[in-house]
């Protein structure tokens, strides 16, 4: 099914169909489907709320056979009031809230009451039976990474990674993601925010010494001299003048030998700011080379990219910008602004549930749940079984200078193997 962001109206188009009878009840003839938004329309995220609101408005316009009920998730009231008052008044899907937190708060209501939540958090593990995560998750980036390294021929994953609940959640989903693939399991290290920690970790990570000993043996052991005309037998097979004396020096000007790679050719990292900056320098003092190593990050990256110069080669998975641009001029059509990546999410989400509404078959899982997905501005997504919800990502490459290309380009369907 194909959400629009560039017809003339924004309303969404929608081809495709099919489901089972609604479970819940059908809205009175002539009335339309009410849809439930929970944003932040006050307190610190209330200008981030209101540009979901506006993207959902552009979604599902006056007179597109739905109307938006958006509430205040942050009123003095709570979360649960306003879900309580949405479900009350008839809500037939709830889209959002925003936070990790207060998912847990709705999801309890709306399935209590047998509507479908889609919940604006990247939080995967607040995923259940009826209540999807429509951000964009940990879980989405590194299957999405490792698929494709795997596909280039990486064989031996690693990761270093902050000890955080973000970086806890990476190493599962790096495991999970592995064995997928039919890989060994990956050699995981969670370092603290000190500068110490980052040195000793990326140090046994890396195996830094036992490859420092491998350099140091081969500059230390005599090159065989070759034999000649005069002396067709090495002269090394002759036994020295003086058996006891110990081994004779290298000359100080021997070069050594290419400096091993690590025992991995893939390698995850999760932090940004000063910390990235850190485990940068972690990764050159201790060898681990781009032209050996892969290095794979978050999507977080994408937003300071041009910085990350001393990455290049790096990967991030993450939406293609391109898809958006649509939906972008629509927005600053209307509202005179660019919209932020969330807006993306709830004008997606917007239309889907607009689009569904307007079938006979209204909002049920079966519905919700299309096998094929469907194709958003930031590309194509499909909800699956459990509150997951699988995306297709472009993989982005870090330049020499900074900034990002992409190398490989987002799936145009769900059941394409990523190149």
């Amino acid at each position: 099914m194909c959400l629009s962001a560039c017809s003339q109206t924004g309303t969404p188009s929608a081809t495709g169909g099919g489901g089972v009878p609604a479970s819940t009840s059908p809205t009175a003839a002539g009335e339309p489907v009410r849809i439930g938004m929970l944003l932040p329309l006050t307190g610190r995220n209330m200008r981030l709320g209101q540009q979901m609101a506006n993207a959902a408005q552009l979604a599902v316009p006056t007179g597109h056979g739905a109307v938006l009920d958006v509430r205040d998730s942050d009123g003095a009231e709570g979360v649960a009031a306003a879900a309580r008052a949405a479900i009350g008044n008839g809500d037939r899907i709830l889209l959002g809230p925003l936070t990790a937190g207060q998912t847990g708060e709705v999801a309890g209501l709306s399935t209590a009451a047998g509507i479908p939540e889609l919940a604006f958090t990247s939080d995967a593990e607040r995923g259940r039976s009826g209540v999807w995560v429509m951000g964009l998750t940990v879980d989405q980036q590194v299957v999405r990474l490792v698929s494709a390294a795997h596909a280039q021929g990486r064989q031996h994953f690693a990761a270093f990674l902050p000890d955080s609940p973000l970086g806890h959640v990476m190493a599962q989903r790096l495991n999970e993601a592995c064995a997928a693939n039919g890989l060994s399991a990956p050699n995981i290290a969670f370092h603290g925010s000190d500068l110490q920690s980052i040195a000793d970790g990326l140090k046994t990570l890396s195996a830094f010494d036992d490859r420092q000993k491998q350099v140091s043996a081969a500059a230390t052991t005599p090159t065989p001299a070759a034999p000649d005309a005069v002396n067709p037998v090495s002269p090394d097979t002759n036994p020295p003048a003086n058996p006891g004396a110990p081994p004779a020096t290298p000359p100080a000007n021997a070069t050594p030998g290419p400096f091993p790679a690590p025992p991995f050719d893939a390698l995850l990292l999760g932090d940004t700011g000063l910390q990235l900056a850190n485990v940068i320098n972690g990764l050159k003092a201790n060898r681990i080379d781009p032209s050996q190593v892969r290095i794979l990050g978050p999507a977080l990256w994408e937003a300071f990219a041009s910085k990350l110069g001393a990455l290049h080669g790096a990967w991030f998975a993450a939406p293609d910008s391109a898809t958006r641009h649509g939906f972008v001029q629509q927005y600053r059509q209307h509202y005179g602004t660019a919209p932020t990546p969330l807006a993306d999410i709830a004008y997606d989400t917007a239309a889907m549930a607009g689009a569904l509404a307007r079938q006979p078959d209204g909002l049920t899982e079966t519905s919700l749940m299309r096998p094929d997905g469907f194709a958003g501005v930031d590309g194509v997504f499909a909800l699956r079984s459990g509150g997951k919800v699988t995306r297709a990502l472009a993989i982005f490459e870090i330049g020499q200078n900074g900034g990002a290309t992409i190398v490989q380009p987002a799936p145009k369907t769900l059941t394409q193997t990523p190149s």
